[in-house]
């Protein structure tokens, strides 16, 4: 019997679970995740679920990885100093503002080369402007690489390619090996992207392949993809631009496998963002458009994904506008107050009940500050500096922070860099208050609610009437945000027919009255006519009433709270090639192959040819992935025209998938 290790490492927990033969959830653990280094918050939840189960981690034959690293990188413009490298292109291109965002201000340069749309040298490759370009940037961690045509030919990027390795050393991300569409400005962006990750994806890696052999998993390391296929460990350290989405995907993988939902939106709601996506035919709906993650649109196959800012840690705030008042939540993300006061001694209670003696409500009540340690902060600004300083080791009220108005950007700089974290009321508390949940510090989190409760709305009256009318209050306003994240995915899948936006039809008066069974002049229906499955953690606490919002069938399925890593090891290993065949001139038809183009006197034959390279590519990093029973299809989608009465091949689009699960290194006797 087969042991396998999935783990997941999330904006709040890490969590780890151990599956025997693909069918049973031996034991489940989680440990809070460790920002500063995320290996030791890997470490922890696995010692904790090998301990759980009682098993020895020699048992264990197969280890995956999930995780939200790359995706948290893009959206915090985090990751090293790239440079890039166009061939063939015009001088406008850089000043696309996608390729301008992507690069934030790191060198390019753009030197003659590249290909034409049927795959012929356009012009010669100019190495001398490139040796030049090398010889002046200096400090860079990564290259990409992106030539004009380069999916049907990549001559140029392969040569560039190869004098970058062989004069640097550094690390060299080829556009045609992550996408073989065309787009070539596109393509650029996904090589910059991935080039700026490289480092941070190999030293998480490298890290927690360490700390699992510490533990004494030597079972090989698998990587969850934006898609929800596995790949090699060495494969993401290569490409790790393909593991953007990658939390999120695994959480739809491991929904299709504790449900077996054939078709269903699948709401999984973290500590920082809730992920919506669609099951259909059993498997996730892939973005046509490629994953867009933190404003950067790239060519990266990965789950059609709608994120919100909102989770069981989203910072609520008060509504000042307006007489009726409210809270809003996030999209901004802060420690819950339960869980900073659990972790930060007496301090925290005191200077809260410190805040409740005060008979005036400040405008810092109930949030706190703490800088997180272990990180040597560079290149601080002297008013940064003196905040970090004011900070020290311990938890602050934030009224202690901040002495100035100007205080304000200096510590939002620092929240941004990663070296601070604000602790403040969030969905969390509410719960805590509310006696659904018991993980940390009820009693601080009801103090910090009744300091909320205080602040004054626009009539001039207190935003609640006391710590648990408020906690219904953001309990309530949870539920809504969430309704409506689930109905503007349902319009956007639903297409075209629709004259207004998904964001606009979701907040549709027919639409909210339908819901509520409006009966007058006229009988109003809705519901959403899909079973949504809620996963996460507070899922129990929080989507039964959204399902009742909805009128739908909310699926809470056992482990729901863990359907991420479990989604990381019940993943199969999926490598897909494609590639196209064109028709330069009448008679002749072109293969555009790795290694160059190739002629033929007929379309079938140069499909042929290409289709058995496309094969053999796929198989070989399938099984260098470690997989194994390998299942390969093609599919071929041909374009024709109509001249005088009959078709004439214009264009054919091959795509091969390789797919098999991961072999397990060991198994146990049964």
């Amino acid at each position: 019997m087969a042991l396998a290790l999935g783990v997941d490492t999330g904006g709040t927990y890490t969590d780890a679970v151990l599956i025997r033969d693909e069918a049973e959830v031996v034991a489940s653990a989680k440990a809070l995740t460790t920002r500063q280094d995320l290996a030791v918050g890997v470490g922890e939840a696995v010692r904790a679920v090998l301990a759980q189960a009682g098993v020895d981690a020699g048992a264990v034959g197969l280890a995956a990885l999930s995780t939200t690293l790359a995706t948290n990188a893009l959206v915090e413009g985090q990751g090293g100093r790239v440079a890039l490298v166009l061939v063939g292109f015009r001088a406008a291109t850089l000043e696309r503002p996608d390729l301008r965002e992507a690069l934030a201000g790191d060198p390019a340069v753009i030197v003659a080369g590249g290909h034409t749309h049927a795959g012929t040298e356009a012009v010669a490759l100019d190495v001398d402007a490139l040796n030049a370009f090398l010889e002046t940037e200096t400090g860079v961690s990564g290259y990409a690489v992106a030539a004009q045509f380069a999916t049907r030919n990549p001559a140029h990027e392969q040569e560039v390619a190869r004098l970058i390795e062989t004069r640097t050393g550094r690390p060299v991300s080829c556009s045609h090996q992550l996408s073989a569409r065309l787009n070539g400005p596109k393509r650029a962006v996904t090589a910059v992207l991935n080039a700026r990750l490289i480092g941070m994806i190999d030293r998480l890696i490298g890290r927690a392949g360490d700390v699992l052999a510490e533990i004494g998993v030597t079972a090989p390391l698998m990587v969850v993809r934006g898609d929800g296929a596995l790949m090699s460990a060495d494969q993401a350290r290569a490409r790790p631009i393909e593991t953007i989405l990658s939390g999120p995907a695994a959480s739809i993988v491991g929904a299709r496998w504790l449900t077996g939902a054939e078709e269903a939106l699948v709401s999984d709601i973290g500590g920082t963002t809730t992920d919506v996506a669609l099951i259909r035919g059993g498997r996730p709906a892939i973005d046509p458009d490629g994953a867009q993650v933190g404003g950067h649109r790239t060519m990266v196959e990965a789950v059609a994904m709608r994120t919100s800012g909102l989770g069981g840690d989203s910072e609520v705030r008060p509504r000042a506008e307006g007489l009726e008042g409210g809270v809003t939540l996030g999209p901004r993300r802060v420690l819950p107050i339960a869980l900073i006061s659990a972790e930060g001694g007496a301090g925290v209670r005191a200077a809260l009940e410190a805040q409740l003696r005060n008979p005036v409500p400040g405008e810092h009540d109930a949030r706190f500050a703490r800088a997180v340690p272990g990180l040597v902060p560079d290149g601080l600004a002297p008013r940064e500096a003196a905040l970090l300083d004011r900070l020290g080791e311990e938890v602050q009220p934030l009224a202690l922070v901040l002495r100035a108005r100007t205080d304000r950007g200096g510590l939002d700089r620092l929240v941004s860099r990663g070296l601070v974290q604000l602790a403040g009321v969030t969905p969390t508390d509410a719960s805590h208050g509310l006696g659904l949940l018991d993980t940390w510090d009820g009693v601080a989190a009801g103090m910090a609610l009744e300091l909320m409760a205080r602040k004054r709305t626009g009539s001039g009256g207190p935003l609640a009437a006391g710590a648990d009318e408020l906690a219904r209050m953001i309990i309530d306003q949870l539920t809504e945000q969430t309704v409506l994240a689930l109905l503007e995915t349902a319009f956007a899948e639903e297409g075209e027919g629709f004259d207004l936006p998904p964001s606009e039809l979701a907040r549709h008066v027919l639409l909210r009255r339908g819901l509520e069974g409006h009966r007058g002049l006229l009988a109003l229906d809705a519901a959403l006519n899909v079973d949504v499955v809620g996963l996460g953690a507070s899922a129990a606490s929080y989507y039964p009433a959204v399902g009742a919002r909805l009128r739908c069938q909310m699926i809470l399925p056992p482990h729901a709270g863990v359907a991420n890593a479990i989604g990381a090891v019940v993943g199969r290993v999926t490598v897909r090639r494609s590639g196209t065949v064109t028709s330069p001139s009448e008679g002749r038809f072109r293969a555009h192959l790795e290694h160059g183009p190739e002629d033929f006197p007929d379309p079938e034959a140069a499909m042929a040819r290409l289709e058995a390279s496309l094969r053999r590519e796929a198989e070989a990093e399938a099984r260098a992935a470690g997989a194994e029973g390998i299942h390969v299809t093609a599919t071929r989608d041909l374009r024709t025209a109509s001249v005088e009465a009959r078709a004439v091949f214009v264009e054919a689009a091959l795509t091969v998938e390789a797919s098999g699960r991961p072999r397990v290194a060991v198994e146990q006797p049964a």
